[in-house]
Order: C-alpha cells, then structure tokens, then sequence
C-alpha cells in the first residue's frame, strides 16, 4: 500500500478536535461534535455544492427532464489503494457507469461511508479528495451521504455504499432483450486491467511493465456510441465483476442466444496476460473498471468502433463476437487455430473483494 497521506490540517477553518484524533473513534460516527467536525472539515469542504450545503437529512434537488435511472452500489475492495486508483475512484467511477451504460445521463451520487475505529482519517482524506476528483472529472455531484463507525475489529478499515441518479432520453430504449442474433459485440478496450492490477497487489507480483486499473469514467464515451450509433446500439454493459465473460453470459441468457467470441480478437495486455497465466486465471472473467461491451447491429457496427476508437477511453477498442441463434445461452470461443470450444460459465468469482 503506498504510504499514508498526511492530513492537511493547516487548511480546515477549525481543526482542533481532528488534531487530537487523526483515526477515527466511535465518536466520529455518533451524530455530535466530532461527526460535526468530520462533515465541516473534510466532506463538505471536498464535495461542496449548492445541495450538500444546506446539509439537510436530504437533498432536494431541481426537477429532473426525462425517465430516471437510478443505481446503488457498495465498494470494499482490499487494498484500498492499488495502481491507478482507491476505494474512492471505484465508488464514483462505478456508479458513473452503470448509471452510463443504461443510457443515462449521470447527475447525482450519495455517499455513505462506514470507517473502522482506528482508521487514520489521512487516509480517509486521500480518499474523499480522490472521490472528488473523480466527481468533477465525470461532471457529477456528491449532494448527500452519511458515516457510521463500527467497532474495531468488526469493519475493514473503510466501506463505501453510493447511490446515482441520472436521466434517459425519452426516446432511448437500451436493454438485454434487444440484443439478436446478427449483432456485434464490441469492447471499448483491453479486458481484465483492473483486477490484475488488485492481484498483483495483494500477491506481491512485479512484471516488466506495471499493471495498472483502468478505474475511469464512462459517460463521455457511452454518449459518444449513442450518438453514433442510436437505436441501432441494442445493449451496453460495464463487464465489472465477473468480467466480460460474465457480462456476455447475462446477455446470452436475457436474449436466448449464443454469442461466439473471437479468441484471437480479445485485447489483453501482455503483463496482464502473463499475470492471469502465473495466477491460473481466464482474463475473460477477470474485472473491469473503466470498459464497456456495446451490442449493436451489424450495419452500425463499423461508425460505433470508429467512434470509440476516437476517443481516449476507446483507443484500443476491438469487434470480440457476434450473437447468433445457435446454442442458445451459451458461450463459444473460436481459437486461433480455427475450432470451437465451448466457454463454461464461472460458478463463483475468481477474485473476491475486487471493488
């Protein structure tokens, strides 16, 4: 883990009770003077808006042009902090994307954190400033949130729970029974980054090149496939856990068809392969962070790659499979030597406590 931030406490207007505790203590969670000093010192100053600044027990926001998306996610992921991202990217970035990939422009996110006693709040200002970055990064707002402290020895340092709300365009239909055999699955770039990056934390891997998360926002690069594509693109995903191979399953099951990947066309980098293959894992059921696999129709397929491959999140996007009629609900790989073997599907995760 890289080595603890220190808070910066020249900067809070009054910083007196957080000098005298830099972890947290139960107090931080009891709705007193040290909750208090937490929300003024550290949250409000780091996701200060218009909403969060009235700190009501909600946030009461403008009214919304459009259909809601709403989505929720909890991150607890181990480490905290890895290559190329925290706890506090993941909890934006995630929830950017599934609110993205539903075709959804994202507005809003909440945060709730729940922190072990004993957590150094340095810590916990690296990732509220990181959380924050990410948040002006995708264009959205942290407008409420709450804390809880669990005793120590009962948490993991830091959970973080968020909600997002975004708004579909009216005429936008996304959605796995859409998608039919004749579409073309495309992936916006290499696959597995993200939870190889974790691994080779946790198991002390070094390579030549270093594994890096790919933990970004999608929202800019979802609105650019719309656009390029419109009511031909039938379903975008975000292949988080499970990884892409667990997306293409979910598909395959909601559409009652097959789906036939191109073996040689999927992109992994070299280190990340290398990784999986020291680790005795498939890079195609390994996380995502920061890709997304678009199921559209054959004719728009080639101005949907062009346009993700336009964009910096897309440069390396490639065409993996298509959906067909045959073995319905099934994967097939087709190799690089030209035969087919069936993919079987991942009974549990490959790695837990991915995000």
């Amino acid at each position: 883990m890289p080595e603890t931030a220190k808070p910066d406490f020249a900067n809070w207007s009054c910083p007196l009770p957080l000098r005298d505790y830099p972890n947290i203590v139960m107090g931080h969670g009891g709705g007193g003077k040290l909750s208090s000093e937490l929300v003024e010192h550290l949250f409000l100053p780091a996701f200060r808006n218009d909403a969060l600044a009235n700190l009501g027990d909600a946030a009461v926001l403008s009214p919304l042009h459009g259909r809601i998306a709403l989505s929720t996610d909890t991150f607890v992921v181990q480490p905290l902090f890895f290559p190329g991202g925290s706890i506090g990217n993941l909890a934006v970035n995630g929830t950017v994307n599934d609110l993205s990939v539903s075709g959804a422009r994202p507005l809003y996110l909440t945060a709730g954190f729940v922190l072990e006693e004993g957590f150094p709040i340095a810590d916990l200002a690296r990732i509220v400033e990181e959380m924050a970055a990410s948040a002006r990064a995708a264009g959205v707002q942290i407008v409420t949130g709450d804390t809880k402290v669990v005793e120590r020895g009962h948490g993991d340092g830091c959970y973080i729970n968020t909600a997002g709300v975004g708004v579909v365009p009216d005429h936008l239909r996304l959605g796995p029974s859409l998608v039919q055999p004749g579409d073309v699955v495309l992936v916006s770039g290499t696959i597995a980054d993200h939870g190889m990056a974790i691994m080779s934390v946790r198991e002390g891997l070094e390579f030549e090149s270093a594994i890096v998360s790919d933990c970004a926002p999608l929202n800019d690069l979802a609105a650019r496939v719309l656009e390029a594509g419109g009511n031909s693109v039938h379903a975008m995903r975000d292949p988080t856990r499970g990884g892409l191979g667990a997306t293409l399953y979910e598909i395959a099951n909601a559409a009652n068809a097959g789906i036939v990947v191109e073996e040689a066309q999927l992109p992994v980098r070299p280190a990340v392969h290398a990784a999986c293959e020291l680790l005795g894992l498939d890079p195609l059921f390994v996380a995502n962070e920061g890709k997304m696999a678009v199921f559209v129709a054959a004719d728009a397929a080639d101005a949907v790659l062009a346009a993700m491959r336009a964009h910096s999140l897309g440069a390396d996007a490639q065409r993996i499979a298509r959906v067909v009629a045959d073995h319905p609900q099934m994967l097939v790989a087709r190799t690089r030597i030209g035969s087919n073997r069936v993919i079987p599907a991942q009974i549990g995760e490959q790695l837990p406590r991915i995000c």
